[in-house]
């Protein structure tokens, strides 16, 4: 009888990886069973994308070993004889977006010679697709299709080399409720065939939805690998932060006094993407936006910041006119912008911190338009302190910090000028829960010194910093809720059902005790009288 590392779609055991002077990798270990969904979960720096890279061949372990159904792993370099055993889907589509669904798939694998018979080039790849239950036109170029979509064709690709252990790092990051949904419907149909899956995320609902058995990574080290079922979350939180942490809640907070309005829109509209818009921010309050990412919400937000032109409506801030669809006017009026895409909105990856720190104020760091570098690294370090930015010094480059620091910095920017208002989109997507805590205590530091904050986020935890929330469904705010909300109205709500967030909540605390006070009204209704 094979032991379980003989039949298990991957074993990695004792592995060790060292960066210079870094330990990446300490003696940790995984073992992923066929037809298995596995959570391998961690603060960011815990190590899970260090073994991600010993585990596709990316790179070679100083020390440990990795079998694939008791086989020893290929050899470094071979990687043909990688792609048979294991892929990455990576948060970051790895497809190449000006080509068709069918040339992605056969990458590297078109037929020789001088001529491709593209048509059946086609039909071999709808007959793949369809193998695998995944409806996309073979035809149409991967820039076209939205994140779904992709992450299929990326897994219809790697199960097509033969593989049978697939990666998913992040893959729930960019997608709304229903496309969550309908991944995981997806995966489930893969496992009943016998593939496993290691998945990667920050969001521990979504562990204890989809996954069998959770793996905890901190500091470079295996800490717990568990059953799901019956695992507290915060014995999974402790896990993963080496401390004792207590349920989620939302911090009460008594009454303030109502301040001047920092930002307000009248009648502010984008056809096709969300309905007039009344809405205020006030001087120390933070205002969540909740809705998935089609409601419209992202919308709602870059339409604030100037990178969409409405169709109708103005916007103030501080009661002066804002020139809608223009960056540069909403920065100098005052509103500040964390985007929901650090990699692609929010950094300039061959730069520093500094640099990318001061990115929105480089007309302050030098007489006549210069930018003296001792001004520019000054500013940054009262920024670094002022944020807690876990870095060696300004000079070092962004791309060399975690994930919650290098969110830091693109928060930093957007404070750089002292905005009025900051509107954060999604603000701690991507980061580990001890990141999270931080971001949203900075967004929450924003509002008390005297500014206003709009959240945009279909994240609970996100959303539990506000004073009031604004649940949005295809376009249009359906209800409002005061701090201390239920989970289920807020997000029945957010799902476009209005009637059952306005219902009378069931007796019990939530979020430190305080009962709800939800109103469904429409999206002309968002004033929110001050108390």
């Amino acid at each position: 009888m094979g032991t379980a590392e003989d039949t298990a779609a991957v074993h990695a055991e004792g592995i060790v990886k060292r960066y210079g002077p870094t330990v990446a990798l300490d003696g940790a270990r995984l073992t992923v069973r066929p037809g298995e969904a596995h959570a391998l979960v961690g603060r960011n720096g815990a190590g899970k994308s260090t073994l991600v890279s010993v585990l596709t061949g990316m790179a070679r372990p100083d020390a440990g070993r990795v079998t694939f159904g008791g086989a020893p792993a290929p050899g470094w370099g071979d990687t043909a004889a990688w792609q048979r055993k294991v892929a990455c889907v990576h948060q970051k589509s790895m497809t190449v977006p000006e080509l068709t669904v069918a040339e992605n798939l056969f990458l590297g694998r078109l037929p020789g010679g001088r001529t491709i018979r593209w048509r059946a080039l086609r039909e071999r790849a709808r007959e793949l697709l369809a193998g695998y239950g995944v409806e996309v036109d073979p035809a149409a170029r991967i820039k076209e299709l939205g994140v779904e979509q992709r992450q299929f064709v990326e897994i219809a690709r790697a199960l097509s080399f033969g593989a049978r252990l697939i990666i998913l790092d992040e893959p729930t990051a960019r997608l709304d409720a229903g496309g969550i949904d309908r991944l995981f419907g997806r995966l489930r149909e893969l496992r009943a065939q016998g593939v496993a899956f290691l998945f990667i995320s920050h969001h521990l609902q979504e562990v204890h939805e989809l996954c069998d058995t959770v793996t905890v990574f901190r500091d470079a080290r295996h800490v717990l690998t568990a059953p799901v079922p019956g695992l507290a979350e915060d014995a999974l939180v402790a896990a993963m932060t080496g401390e004792a942490a207590g349920p989620t809640r939302q911090r009460p907070r008594g009454a303030r006094p109502a301040g001047e309005p920092v930002l307000r829109t009248r009648g502010l509209t984008a056809d096709g993407y969300f309905a007039p818009l009344d809405l205020t921010v006030r001087a120390g309050e933070v205002v969540g936006l909740a809705g998935a990412t089609a409601s419209g919400t992202t919308a709602i937000g870059e339409t604030l910041v100037g990178l969409r032109a409405p169709d109708g409506g103005r916007i103030t801030v501080r009661g002066r006119p804002v020139r809608t669809g223009s960056v540069p006017h909403a920065l100098a009026a005052g509103i500040g912008y964390v985007p929901e895409d650090r990699h692609r909105e929010g950094l300039v990856p061959g730069r520093s911190v500094a640099e990318n720190a001061t990115l929105t104020v480089a007309d302050q760091l030098g007489p006549m338009g210069t930018v003296l570098p001792a001004r520019t690294r000054a500013f940054a370090r009262r920024m670094i302190s002022a944020l807690d930015i876990r870095t060696t010094g300004p000079d070092q480059p962004v791309s060399g910090l975690s994930g919650g620091n290098q969110q830091k910095v693109v928060i930093a920017r957007a404070l750089a000028r002292e905005p009025a208002v900051l509107v954060a989109v999604r603000p701690t997507n991507g980061v580990d829960v001890k990141s999270k805590d931080a971001l949203l205590g900075v967004v929450r530091e924003v509002a008390d010194a005297g500014s206003g904050a709009l959240i945009v986020s279909d994240e609970l935890d996100d959303l539990r910093v506000c004073d009031r929330v604004l649940a949005v469904f295809h376009g249009r705010v359906t209800a409002e809720f005061a701090a201390g909300w239920h989970d289920h109205e807020l997000v029945a709500a957010m799902e476009g059902l209005a009637a059952a967030a306005g219902e009378e909540a069931a007796p019990g605390p939530a979020g430190g005790g305080r009962e709800p006070a939800p109103h469904t009204r429409t999206a002309q209704g968002t004033e929110g009288a001050a108390p």
